[in-house]
């Protein structure tokens, strides 16, 4: 661990007293999340990625956490979907995300790139200060869970109620994974909807023995499977901070089966959960066409990243790109559709 002013750097769970103090950070933050809390140090996802965790300290409280992990020369905070940031409501503001700020370049070191994502409604003003450049993103459709899951419902367009209704018809049956023959069946699963030809799937194939460590983690996340005729078909994984965000991680279903609109159900039955334990807000980690479906409010995500390249060809690769897509709006809808299909773009 290292240590200076008032933040904390560790690569590793932390020593009871601090974890608790951290703990409490998160019950004073507005959207506290499981990557925000010291169990982010137990993901076996990050084995080649060393992750780390800034801990803003103020009189001898955890006020501000920052996490995040280290991928060759790129250090980052989160994902454009996924903000990895939270500051208590009693912190000091500004001298914490300072502080949070500070730690997260000492952590960076040399990298050529270092990036944070945050809610839209906390502006990180002392990142700009140091540099970070702000970038507006898409966010994620957020449910408001406050009101009951009937109320959820209502806010579902006529579409999902509809596929949802069709599902239950077909005894479509919903259960949480326990068993290791659960986890077992849905990796399969999860085996065949990465080689579909209807979707691009980046990154390596998550081995089994991994892939059952993370759905052990049952404290922070949760594995929903669809069933029918017996047949494990499509599966849902949450993530969540007890009496936090609840966060839509992931999905993969066969394609065989989407015609009974186990996806639809699958959700449906996450909301059922997620207001049966209490979580105030479920972030459906993005805002594509089949999450927007779900009603709710789409809460924008600002990224906050420091181009340190010779020449900045970051940032000047994404001015290039913005540019491009700029012109190609301006084209008649069947030019611009034609050069979709030419670049594979959607």
């Amino acid at each position: 661990m290292i240590s200076e002013s008032n933040f904390k750097i560790l690569h590793e769970f932390p020593e009871p007293n601090l974890a608790e103090s951290w703990r409490d950070c998160l019950a004073h933050a507005e959207f506290p999340a499981h990557y925000d809390a010291p169990e982010f140090f137990l993901e076996p996802f990050w084995k080649t990625k060393r992750p780390f965790a800034v801990l803003a300290i103020e009189r001898g409280l955890v006020n501000g956490v920052l996490t995040g992990c280290c991928d060759g020369n790129q250090v980052v905070s989160g994902l454009p979907v996924r903000p990895q940031i939270c500051v208590a409501d009693r912190a000091s503001g500004e001298a914490t995300l300072d502080a949070l700020a500070r730690g997260l370049l000492q952590e960076a070191g040399s990298a050529s790139l270092v990036a944070v994502h945050t809610w839209s409604q906390t502006p990180l003003e002392a990142f700009s200060a140091r540099g970070f450049l702000r970038r507006s993103l898409e966010g994620n459709v957020v449910l408001d869970l406050s009101n009951g899951a009937q109320e959820v419902f209502r806010q579902f367009t006529e579409n999902r109620r509809r596929n949802i209704r069709l599902a239950t018809k077909h005894n479509v049956e919903v259960f949480q994974a326990s068993a290791r023959e659960d986890f077992s069946a849905f990796y399969e699963v999860f085996l065949s909807w990465r080689k579909t030809e209807r979707k691009s799937i980046e990154g390596p194939q998550v081995p089994f023995e991994t892939f059952e460590k993370a759905f052990s983690l049952r404290s922070n996340r949760r594995l929903f499977l669809a069933r029918y005729s017996g047949k494990i078909i499509a599966g849902t994984t949450v993530r969540f901070f007890p009496k936090g965000l609840l966060e839509y991680a992931a999905n993969a279903s066969l394609d065989e089966y989407l015609h009974i609109r186990p996806n639809d159900l699958l959700l449906w039955k996450t909301v059922e959960w997620g207001c049966q334990e209490g979580f105030p807000r479920y972030s459906l980690g993005g805002a594509h066409p089949f999450l927007r479906k779900s009603g709710g409010t789409v809460l924008p995500i600002c990224r906050y990243r420091a181009d340190r390249t010779w020449n900045r060809r970051y940032d000047l690769r994404e001015g290039i790109m913005d540019e491009g897509r700029k012109i190609l709006h301006k084209l008649p809808a069947p030019f611009e559709r034609r050069i979709r299909a030419v670049l594979g773009k959607n």
